[in-house]
């Protein structure tokens, strides 16, 4: 049974952090690329970023470039998204994606709200 579990969302301040993670299981991890996606009230999802199989090589969404990390480590079937110098406008519901030659899967999401 395929799972992709979230984790590591909550309530934080402007200009705070926070890490996400997304521990996979039932499929092959470290063959397939993971994203990480967000979406807003009302907007329609959007990627965030990228992360290859094996090399490791990140891609970004413009207004996340400086301010947030894709990171996995293939050993523990994970990948995780540190986020910096957070914003209002980063609130939404972070979903993982993980996308192979063959099949796609998503977790359920995990809600980040930035807030004073």
């Amino acid at each position: 049974q395929v799972q992709l579990v979230e984790s590591g969302g909550g309530l934080v301040q402007p200009g705070g952090s926070l890490r996400l993670s997304c521990a996979a299981s039932g499929f092959t991890f470290s063959s397939y690329r993971m994203s990480w996606y967000r979406q807003a009230p009302g907007k329609e999802r959007e990627l965030v970023a990228t992360i290859t199989t094996t090399s490791g090589s990140a891609n970004y969404a413009d207004s996340m470039k400086g301010r947030f990390t894709i990171s996995r480590d293939n050993a523990k079937n994970t990948v995780y998204l540190q986020m910096n110098s957070l914003k209002p406008e980063d609130t939404a519901v972070y979903y993982c994606n993980a996308r192979g030659a063959l099949y796609e899967y998503w977790g359920q999401g995990t809600q980040v709200t930035v807030s004073s």
